[in-house]
């Protein structure tokens, strides 16, 4: 089977290595950021799907279904409500964003909390938007390298480390030649190799597996019912990770790439209501592994281990070089994103001489490959996908509560340190959990540790907008 995956692979990497050429020379940062914003809705909300139905996700979905059952699917409906929160917001970001030249979420917030002035509350809020979503998309990063490594390492019986090290070079290199522009067109292709792959190979062997779904029923009935991480788990996805779509720097750069508001907000409603469906298949991948592996098995090797039962020759090699293009089309917007928010968001840092030395662009490309080896460390040194992928989505959500808040108040500027010391507790409250959780699992479950913090972060805004108005009041 080799061979096979040999053929596609070559033959997927050549059409990647025409896009990324034809974006070698460019140096107009609007097409390389936003693609102009006049990106139509069919290339958005394929991008957009690719994304958030990528490898890391596909994999850590498939892996997360074998660990946990149907409680993946939970993640998949809290994203269909957020992309529904994101309707009613998406086409005044996309005009803000394109009357103030906004090139992404944190460039956002710098620019409504700190009026771009240069100060030192400035350098700290902008390195803390930027550190923090950095922090946050390293970890889904890493997911798809894990994920990716996993991959090469059956297909050509590699190690798990030199797998890794070929995923990442792949990833970092054609992302830091591209940009959005060429990321947008891989993301087509790369969609449509995830949708074929699904109807030829995963759906025929969920059904086979499991004889028309009723083995399922020899599952675990918490794995049947989602509460395998319990029920605060189950119930906080559609209650508090829906936001985190509003807060999402991938689904940000796309908005703020949309050609008019009536694209931003069609692009929001197609692309929730159109993951859905892979949101339950995946889990299903993994829980039918579950019913029919008579041995245990590593979660990140569940999707190889489905796709050899069911598929050979070059049908194998096309499904194998699916899910890599597909960890491909999430590992690119997330190391892209990482990038920019690194060179373009860090306000009141940039100094003139660095300007003129390198242009924004190249610092960009360069931002690329340095991130993008760090990421390949993390995967390396912690290669747990159903963690990363977890901690990753669900860490975005402490940035809700004062996006949301300067999405629907008209000023916001006065209410500055309160949206800063809410991004910092709501950080520290999960990062501390998330800890906790994983040295003593029997004491907390780490994949819960988002819900209190979303609730601190909430808290210490509110609380903040309230002191901030008091003294407006008495000094009037």
């Amino acid at each position: 089977m080799t061979h096979e995956l040999l053929f596609w692979i070559i033959v997927y990497l050549v059409f990647v290595l025409i896009i990324s050429i034809r974006h070698l020379r460019t140096s107009d940062l609007d097409q390389y950021l936003v693609n102009n914003r006049k990106t139509g809705v069919i290339p958005l909300v394929f991008t957009t799907l690719a994304t958030f139905v990528g490898g890391g996700t596909s994999i850590g979905l498939i892996a997360m279904g074998y660990e946990s059952g149907l409680a993946a699917v939970g993640i998949g409906v809290a994203y269909v409500i957020g992309f529904v929160l994101l309707f009613f917001f998406a086409g005044n970001i996309r005009e803000f964003g394109a009357k103030h030249h906004i090139y992404s979420f944190p460039h956002y917030l710098n620019y409504r909390y700190t009026r771009y002035e240069t100060s030192g509350f400035t350098r700290i809020f902008s390195s803390t938007v930027s550190g923090v979503n950095i922090f946050i998309f390293f970890f889904l990063l890493s997911a798809q390298f894990v994920a990716m490594a996993s991959l090469l390492k059956y297909g050509f019986e590699i190690g798990y480390t030199t797998a890794v090290v070929i995923s990442a070079l792949i990833v970092v290199v054609y992302t830091a030649i591209a940009g959005l522009s060429g990321v947008i067109l891989t993301d087509m292709v790369q969609f449509v190799a995830i949708v074929v792959m699904i109807v030829l190979v995963f759906i025929p062997g969920i059904i086979e597996d499991t004889e028309v779904f009723g083995r399922l029923a020899e599952l675990p009935s918490n794995m049947l019912n989602g509460t395998y991480y319990g029920w605060i788990f189950l119930l906080a996805l559609p209650v508090f990770l829906s936001w985190s779509v509003l807060v999402r720097m991938d689904i940000w750069q796309r908005i703020l790439a949309a050609k008019d508001q009536r694209t931003a907000r069609r692009v929001s409603l197609w692309s929730g209501l159109g993951m859905l469906p892979f949101y339950i298949v995946f889990p299903l991948v993994g829980m039918t592994i579950r019913v029919v592996s008579q041995e245990a098995l590593d979660p990140k090797d569940v999707a190889y281990v489905f796709i050899d039962r069911h598929s050979g020759g070059l049908l194998f090699g096309f499904a194998m070089v699916g899910l890599l293009s597909a960890l491909m089309s999430s590992g690119d917007s997330f190391l892209n994103i990482i990038s920019i928010s690194a060179v373009k968001d860090l306000v009141g840092w940039k100094t003139k001489t660095s300007s003129k030395k390198l242009g924004e662009g190249v610092l960009i490309r360069l931002a690329t490959l340095v991130f993008g080896v760090i990421a390949l460390g993390m995967a390396l040194v912690f290669p747990y996908i159903v963690d990363l992928m977890v901690v990753g989505i669900s860490t975005i959500t402490i940035f809700a509560p004062i996006t949301l808040f300067s999405l629907v108040k008209k000023e916001v500027f006065p209410y500055r340190k309160a949206a800063l010391c809410s991004i910092l507790a709501g950080f520290v409250v999960n990062v501390l959990l998330f800890v906790w959780g994983v040295l003593l699992p029997e004491q907390f479950e780490p994949k819960n540790s988002f819900v209190p913090a979303f609730v601190v972060a909430t808290l210490v805004l509110a609380g903040g907008v309230l002191l901030k108005k008091k003294r407006i009041t008495n000094i009037d």
